[in-house]
């Protein structure tokens, strides 16, 4: 059963979806939650907190996405590939994750505007975590690349050199500035197939079943 602060967020993504956040307002949000508005401002302290709270969890949504595919067995061209293919793919269907990827805020999305200095912390650890600011797309990139590489080098047992690693890291950032790329402006060919071809040479082997 999802909190209420959950319930809240969800609440007003729904309504993201009929209209854009200038109209959504706060009491709607808490009656569709289940909840009293009263919960709703203890939670988020204003509709710019829960903007910030909505762009946070989207965030945190998308790398434990990445994680997931970072973790299957296959081959390293595989994973970066299939991240590549899902980041573009969510991005699509997702307008908060396309704006956080590029620094695109429309009218229609929660800009999260940072907590103004001189206000008191939130009482809500979560609130405060999301209060502290958002990745910009450059941080993004390179998050997802350092998870990338860490990924890929624990999936062989002797010791990296410095020179591999460094050789490694570029063909993980290329990976995902290609995806984000294909964000910005869609292309015909796959982007999965374009990091295949422009990473093909990355010398990390798939564990052996020894290794796992």
């Amino acid at each position: 059963m999802p909190t209420a602060r959950e319930s809240l967020l969800n609440a007003a993504l729904a309504a993201l979806a009929e209209l854009p956040w200038s109209g959504v307002r706060m009491v709607d949000v808490a009656s569709a939650a289940g909840v009293s508005r009263q919960t709703l401002y203890n939670e988020f302290g204003s509709k710019d907190g829960l903007a910030r709270a909505l762009a946070r969890r989207e965030a945190d949504t998308y790398l434990y996405g990445v994680d997931q595919l970072l973790a299957e067995r296959t081959a390293p061209v595989d994973r970066l590939a299939a991240v590549a293919e899902w980041t573009v793919g969510e991005a699509r269907s997702r307008p908060l994750l396309r704006a956080l990827l590029t620094g695109c805020w429309g009218e229609r999305l929660p800009v999260p505007r940072p907590a103004r200095r001189d206000a008191p912390a939130a009482g809500v650890p979560a609130q405060r975590r999301a209060d502290a600011g958002l990745p910009a797309p450059s941080d993004v990139v390179t998050e997802v690349r350092d998870r990338s590489q860490a990924a890929l080098e624990s999936g062989r047992p002797q010791a990296w050199t410095a020179e591999e690693s460094a050789a490694l890291a570029q063909r993980c950032e290329l990976a995902v500035r290609l995806a984000f790329s294909y964000v910005v402006a869609p292309a015909g060919e796959g982007v999965g197939q374009l990091v295949r071809t422009a990473v093909a040479g990355v010398s990390v082997p798939t564990p052996t079943a020894g290794d796992r």
